[in-house]
């Protein structure tokens, strides 16, 4: 159950596959001759040096690869020095994780509420430190897992919201507006696929531009972020951070997003392998 849930994505995967290809049809041009003894790569994010433009992706049920769950991913990310972004459905919750580590924090919200629901958790992730805060927007419906349907398996957290994703399915600008009317934390919006949103997002003040399919999961037939990444970097034109994530696997990915205009990329698939 929990390979599949980490390793497939929608219908018949074909976002996935794009993910990985649009990396892979982008090639290296190096440069020689450069004195490159001493290296830094370290970046900034909301006011915290990271070793690397990196951070652990919102993964949900990570607790399903390690027992920590997002304690485990906190604290890793705050070894090595990276930023962690945790999902709102993963466990152990958001106090437990930020008590487990001094790491650059992040939050993910899926909405499972009204107004005075989605107010109360960015309180509490303001209250623990988080540095941001992040709305998944991509995810109107559950999307058709083939994979778990065959073996007709569910994740827990699923099963506890039941009807809750109905609010999911009704936000819109409007929702965003309010957040940002009501609270003092950068607002990132992750699940970003067009320069048209990207462009709506710049004319609302959005601090964070996050492209990403869910690692494929979500809606199928959609292009690799990679291919999306260009298009957004230019209609955001620096007034905005631009994060990634979908189908990286190796340093050479972190590279070729960083070049082509990220200011951060997340690693997902990576991270559910190294804790399980």
């Amino acid at each position: 159950f929990s390979w599949d849930y980490l390793m497939g994505a929608a219908s018949t995967e074909t976002t996935l596959k794009r993910n990985r290809m649009a990396f892979d049809s982008v090639a290296l041009r190096p440069r020689v001759l450069r004195d490159v003894r001493e290296v830094d790569a370290s970046s900034e994010l909301y006011g915290r040096k990271i070793r690397l433009p990196l951070f652990l992706a919102p993964i949900g049920s990570l607790e399903s690869f390690a027992e920590g769950g997002g304690t485990s991913a906190a604290q890793a990310a705050d070894e090595f020095g990276i930023g962690h972004m945790l999902s709102s459905v993963c466990e152990p919750g958001l106090e437990e994780v930020a008590a487990a580590a001094n790491n650059l924090r992040m939050y993910q919200l899926y909405v499972r509420g009204d107004r005075d629901w989605v107010d109360q958790q960015v309180r509490r992730a303001i209250e623990n430190g988080f540095s941001s805060f992040a709305i998944t927007v991509d995810s109107a419906h559950y999307s058709r897992r083939e994979r778990d349907i065959a073996k007709r398996f569910v994740k827990k957290w699923r099963r506890k919201v039941e009807g809750g994703m109905a609010y999911q399915a009704s936000i819109d600008w409007d929702l965003i507006k309010y957040i940002q009317d009501n609270h003092d934390i950068p607002l990132i919006l992750k699940g970003v696929a067009t320069a048209e949103d990207a462009a709506i997002a710049v004319e609302n003040n959005i601090a964070g531009i996050y492209i990403s399919n869910h690692g494929g999961r979500q809606l199928d037939h959609g292009r690799g972020t990679l291919d999306v990444l260009p298009e957004v970097v230019k209609e955001v034109d620096g007034k905005a951070k631009v994060f990634i994530d979908g189908g990286i696997s190796r340093g050479t990915d972190i590279v070729k997003a960083i070049v082509m205009g990220a200011d951060a990329v997340g690693i997902g698939k990576l991270q559910g392998l190294g804790l399980g």
